[in-house]
């Protein structure tokens, strides 16, 4: 959708007698609702640069101009848009990120990131370049008009308040990839961008470029399809087999059947930790891409998205697979049925509302399942880890039926993380006091569960294990804060155990990829780095938020960090509801955490505890086996 659109007369008209930002809100209203102060101002400054940059005689007066457009399946909008045709007549549309930026870090260890003060504060942001490439990739590969009529898209990034230099931070060699791809300009750089724009149009075109790529059936591109499955190839990490291929081809079957009638369904596949959802889903990604049908995966987490996109990638540029992986918030001004196939893994993580501040949308289970004919909705109900996650079973049934939706319900039960073994996910439970397990201690399992009586030797059994592969990882429970956030500073400890000297920080890298950089194993990870992700090892420690008391295992929510975000507004409840009410809501979260750590590992899981009477109970439990 576009939030203005015209000519270039238009524009400067609109520019020169002050109605620009009126008519630019006036639309996005309709579309996105209020928008702060800071946003009119910044429109108002970039459109009177903007004007300044197209009154050139030799710019065409009906080129096309857009402002905002909302990039179909995505939240993401194109500041500024110019189309028209080059001296050969051939359709150009000109892409044009604007930034409001003074200046920038470069950040060495991160492609394609920079850090700049927006948004009131100091963030790490993508380079404006990336994001104005990434932008034209996403169009390139979803858009069957501009495939088809092979409309020439040409990104770049107009920074009009930044005094570019060649040494600036922004313009470093790791960036150069990017800046090639899509050109920098700056507060000093009028006559280069007029001159990038007349390069590729020098013909206006009366926005008819612009009507095409709005009302562009959303399909993949055959390259997009091609590197996907070559990409996997070969990977065994995602072969899938008994049960999994049962789902896959069912699920197939279903979406291709869906899709050619134009209707909606729903397929729910249940599965407990290490029953493969994650594989599936990656297959069912590939399959369906290469069948033509536009699709999707989408989690909550960004962290396995990072990570099945580093693993998936090969010799081409990343842009093009980053397109197919989208966050779960993605959808809240989706049309209905705009995408073939949404699959959703991890969809107990999903939330209500979407955006930064959670003020957007309305379900975004009910707007996933809106946006797409299908949707396929992995999910395990006993890991849910946050007040906010209300992702469930009856949950996308509602939805499915209010939407007309039909609805298929399948179950994974084949085991691959804890060596295959349901047995220890049974004794697990019960030791967790989760769910009464009749006949658990008749389960036999082969797994390496260890509980230690010292952290270090914790670490050093977990490095060890590391030193193979790099496929081990200590995780624990939020009970500390995250005091090194930010500082990257490996001198900076936030869980400090003081009696046995230990001491180490929560990941100071790419929380992202936290589960498969070299260096992570000098890090500790929590729920939010390692759900929906597994190791061969993993060392749990274990928080003063899980004690054992007469005879039970307790929770207790007070000793959570004040950095953690997973119960915010567990007082209020307490308030409103009473203190018994939240603090069942709480056990539920608090249990579900730890058994989602305690089963992140495939061989094996050593687990240190805080509180010496859980050691203890543990200890004579594993004893027991």
């Amino acid at each position: 959708m576009l939030v203005y659109e015209g000519i270039k007369s238009g524009f400067i008209d609109d520019v020169n007698l002050n109605k620009i930002v009126d008519k630019i809100y006036d639309k996005y209203k309709q579309f996105f609702g209020r928008t702060s102060e800071s946003q009119l101002n910044s429109w108002k400054n970039s459109m009177q640069y903007m004007r300044g940059v197209l009154d050139d005689s030799e710019i065409p007066n009906n080129a096309g101009v857009a402002i905002e457009f909302n990039i179909p399946t995505t939240s993401k909008r194109i500041d500024f848009i110019l189309s028209g045709r080059d001296n050969k007549r051939k359709d150009s549309v000109i892409i044009i990120e604007l930034k409001q930026w003074e200046t920038c870090n470069a950040i060495e260890n991160k492609d394609g990131i920079v850090s700049t003060f927006t948004g009131g504060a100091i963030r790490e942001v993508a380079h404006p370049s990336y994001q104005a490439m990434s932008y034209a990739n996403l169009i390139k590969d979803f858009n069957e008009t501009v495939q088809l009529d092979e409309i020439g898209l040409y990104p770049c990034a107009f920074l009009h308040n930044y005094d570019l230099k060649d040494d600036d931070p922004i313009c470093s060699s790791q960036y150069q990839e990017y800046i090639k791809e899509a050109p920098m300009f700056g507060t000093n750089d009028f006559e280069k961008l007029r001159n990038f724009i007349k390069k590729y149009i020098v013909e206006g075109d009366d926005r008819e470029l612009l009507y095409k790529i709005e009302n562009g059936r959303i399909r993949p591109s055959k390259r997009l399809q091609d590197s996907l499955a070559q990409m996997l190839q070969g990977n065994k990490e995602f072969n899938m087999i008994d049960e999994q291929k049962v789902i896959y081809e069912d699920a197939i079957r279903m979406a291709i059947d869906t899709v050619a009638s134009d209707t909606k369904n729903v397929f729910i596949v249940q599965g407990g930790p290490g029953t493969g959802k994650s594989v599936l889903a990656i297959n069912l990604l590939v399959e369906l891409t290469n069948r033509n049908m536009t699709t999707f995966y989408v989690t909550k987490n960004a962290a396995p998205r990072a990570v099945f996109r580093d693993k998936l990638k090969g010799t081409f540029k990343m842009t093009y697979i980053n397109n197919l992986f989208q966050g779960s918030g993605q959808f809240t001004d989706a049309n209905k049925n705009e995408i073939d196939c949404l699959i959703v893994d991890e969809a107990h993580r999903l939330n209500a509302k979407s955006g930064m501040f959670q003020n957007l949308g309305e379900n975004q289970i009910k707007e996933i399942i809106n946006a797409s004919n299908f949707s396929i909705f992995f999910i395990d109900e006993d890991q849910k880890v946050t007040l906010k996650d209300i992702g469930s079973i009856d949950e996308i049934k509602k939805y499915a039926h209010e939407l007309g939706a039909g609805i298929k319900i399948v179950e994974l039960e084949s085991q691959f993380r804890c060596n295959g073994s349901d047995g220890y996910l049974a004794w697990l439970d019960n030791l967790l006091e989760i769910r009464k397990t009749a006949n658990f201690d008749d389960m036999d399992f082969n797994y390496d569960f260890r509980v230690l009586d010292n952290p270090n030797d914790l670490r050093n059994l977990i490095e060890e294990k590391n030193r193979e592969n790099n496929k081990s990882r200590i995780v624990a429970g939020y009970c500390w804060d995250w005091i090194s956030e930010g500082k990257n500073n490996s001198n900076i400890h936030d869980i400090v155990i003081p009696e046995y000297n230990f001491e180490m920080s929560w990941n100071l890298g790419n929380s992202q990829t936290w589960a498969i950089d070299s260096t992570s194993v000098n890090e500790v990870g929590c729920i939010h780095t390692c759900q929906g992700l597994e190791f061969d090892y993993v060392g749990v420690i274990i928080g003063e938020d899980l004690r054992y008391e007469d005879e039970h295992i307790v929770t207790d929510y007070t000793k959570r960090a004040k950095t953690d975000q997973s119960l915010k507004g567990i007082n209020k409840i307490a308030r409103e509801k009473g203190v018994d009410i939240a603090n069942k809501i709480a056990n539920s979260i608090i249990k579900n955490t730890y058994r989602t750590l305690m089963t992140r590992g495939m061989k094996g899981c050593y687990v240190y505890c805080v509180d010496k009477n859980l050691q203890k109970y543990l200890k004579e439990n594993v004893r027991n086996l």
